[in-house]
């Protein structure tokens, strides 16, 4: 699997990124199977977070296995120093682990949540004060919503994070403001030497009202292989892009492992193509009628 450079971080990971959202309510035998798959494809990044339920807890279960092959980065969604600091080490305990390589300030959205985040008391002091105890090595910042690249602008204004992890893909690619967004945040991202990473690359649009989704993702995802072939082709053509979260579903990281194995012969212009077929595309993030919106995401949607 192909593997660009971490920011100033320096770590190569492999361009598919392991999305621990997706053994939140798996069996451990479902997780051992997944972790596995990613291993054999050579994904040395996992991705996990305090709030994706049993996650931390089954890659816990195999830590002694595979820490010394992954790059180890989790989530605190605490806006507290203290809250946060002890989140930390609970995913330390969690995780089985002295030490993660990348702890993030997670689904920041928005200038209010980031004023929180990184304010007098806040979430950055903790991780701080757990990077100066060698519990964590690096620090970043993550979040969902169509304010998430202009806020995480702001975040690299007031303090160099090493790694931001923020949502694009081809639909989100047809909103000028967002791009408008999404590319100050690469100029300062490539100014800082941080690392970029991408998440929602499949993302169709939310579940349909009255609909049993199919995958465990909260939004309805592209799950046919060519059109997961398009998706992650026009993602990893931003060369500036270390690579992206696979989703939240054990069941589709097959499909994207086999689209990454393709990249090479799919361009962006062609990868654009393939996508403007897919019909009802919208961002997950944006009130659609006869769409599902989760609970948790309303603050992050735009007002009406």
């Amino acid at each position: 699997m192909e593997q660009r450079r971490l920011g100033r971080i320096g770590h190569m990971s492999s361009v598919l990124i392991y999305g621990g959202a997706a053994l939140a309510s798996v069996s451990q035998e479902v997780a051992d199977r997944s972790i596995e798959l990613a291993l054999e494809a050579d994904i040395n990044h996992f991705d996990t977070a305090a709030g994706y339920g049993d996650s931390e807890l089954l890659l816990g279960a195999r830590m002694h296995q595979i820490r010394d092959r992954i790059f180890l980065a989790t989530k605190t969604g605490d806006r507290t120093a203290s809250g946060a600091h002890d989140s930390i080490q609970r995913s330390l305990e969690r995780l089985r682990v002295d030490r993660v390589d990348l702890i993030q300030l997670h689904a920041v959205g928005d200038h209010e949540d980031l004023d929180r985040a990184t304010g007098t008391g806040g979430a950055l002091e903790g991780a701080l004060r757990a990077k100066d105890e060698g519990l964590v090595g690096a620090i970043g910042i993550t979040g969902h919503g169509m304010r998430a690249p202009a806020t995480h602008l702001e975040a690299l204004r007031r303090f160099p994070f090493d790694t931001v992890l923020t949502p694009f893909n081809y639909r989100l690619s047809l909103e000028p403001a967002y791009v408008r967004d999404f590319e100050a945040l690469v100029a300062e991202i490539e100014a800082q030497d941080a690392g970029l990473m991408l998440l929602k690359a499949v993302a169709r649009n939310l579940w349909r009202v009255g609909e049993r989704p199919r995958h465990t993702t909260w939004y309805e995802p592209l799950d046919e292989q060519w059109a997961i072939d398009a998706a992650v082709a026009f993602d990893l053509s931003q060369r500036e892009v270390t690579g992206l979260c696979t989703p939240g579903d054990v069941n589709l990281l097959p499909m994207l492992i086999e689209a990454e194995r393709r990249t090479g012969a799919v361009s962006a212009d062609a990868a654009a193509s393939e996508l403007a077929r897919v019909p009802d595309q919208e961002p997950p993030f944006m009130r659609v009628e006869g769409r599902v919106v989760p609970d948790w995401l309303e603050p992050l949607l735009p007002k009406a």
